[in-house]
């Protein structure tokens, strides 16, 4: 059960590590791998902005290593927790919002298109400056409401 809750606190906690990556790295000095993120359409099967999955990868990669190999178990639940909530930014960001791959083009659920809704008007600034709704899996609620 410790453990359980391990994964699910860093799974939660993940969103706010990362809306703050996204706010003050990948549109601060981090912009010149985040920038092509940003201008429309995607012309090649991979962008820069991708190397930002590994940043977060690395870290959850280590403590599987550490959590395994040494008597602290629960580094393994840490990088867990990482993990899933790189699986689920996959799932969002990559599949249903930007629609990299074709999985979930016709999704009917107020949730989901509210994530939707609220990513499209981060990317409605261009730019680098002034944008936007940060997070991924928690948006503010006025971009639910349309869909309830």
């Amino acid at each position: 059960m410790l453990y359980a809750l391990i994964t699910l606190g860093v799974f939660i906690t993940m969103e706010g590590i990362t809306w703050c990556t996204h706010k003050y790295v990948m549109h601060g000095f981090g912009w010149f791998l985040h920038e092509d993120h940003h201008e429309p359409g995607y012309p090649n099967v991979f962008e820069k902005n991708d190397a930002f999955f590994i940043v977060f990868a690395i870290p959850s990669m280590l403590l599987f290593l550490f959590g395994t190999y040494t008597t602290h178990t629960y580094l393994l639940f840490i990088g867990l927790g990482i993990l899933c909530y790189g699986i689920a930014y996959f799932l969002i960001h990559d599949v249903l919002i930007h629609q990299r791959f074709k999985w979930f083009k016709n999704t009917n659920n107020w949730y989901l298109k509210g994530l939707r809704k609220a990513h499209k008007v981060h990317h409605k600034n261009m730019g680098k400056e002034e944008s936007q709704c940060f997070g991924m899996l928690f948006v503010p609620f006025k971009y639910f409401k349309q869909y309830l």
